[in-house]
């Protein structure tokens, strides 16, 4: 794993910034790549190893405007990831922000803090 995973963000594809030096975990942007699992690919990866040893505290932020379904999964893959920092005896948070007054982003969120066992917040910008 490297310290840091960056991807320029696109008119289909979010900005990632994933820096462990910096401690800073973000995703915004729009998400609708035509194959989302080639793209969400290294991200995955990239949080996988970071699970394995991560920092004390992480935030981790995603700010989407949209997501197409097969960006869902993926995301949801992510997310699931993140537990092992848990399991690693470290402190996670997620931060799902979400545009006022845009109903499902803000279900999507509802759904994804429902099954997920790590701190999980919503936030309006």
């Amino acid at each position: 794993m490297g310290k840091s995973l960056k991807l320029k963000g696109t008119e289909d594809t979010p900005e990632v910034t994933l820096d462990e030096e910096a401690n800073e975990f973000v995703i915004s942007g729009r998400s609708l790549p035509e194959d989302a699992v080639e793209f969400y690919r290294p991200v995955i990866s990239w949080v996988k190893a970071y699970v394995q040893n991560p920092n004390p505290d992480t935030e981790f932020q995603i700010k989407l405007q949209y997501f197409n379904s097969s960006s869902v999964k993926q995301v949801s893959d992510l997310l699931v990831t993140l537990e092992g920092i848990i399991k690693a005896g470290k402190k996670v948070n997620v931060i799902w922000f979400y545009e006022e007054g845009d109903e499902l982003m803000e279900i999507k969120g509802q759904e994804f803090k429902s099954v997920l066992s790590i701190p999980f917040e919503l936030k309006v910008y």
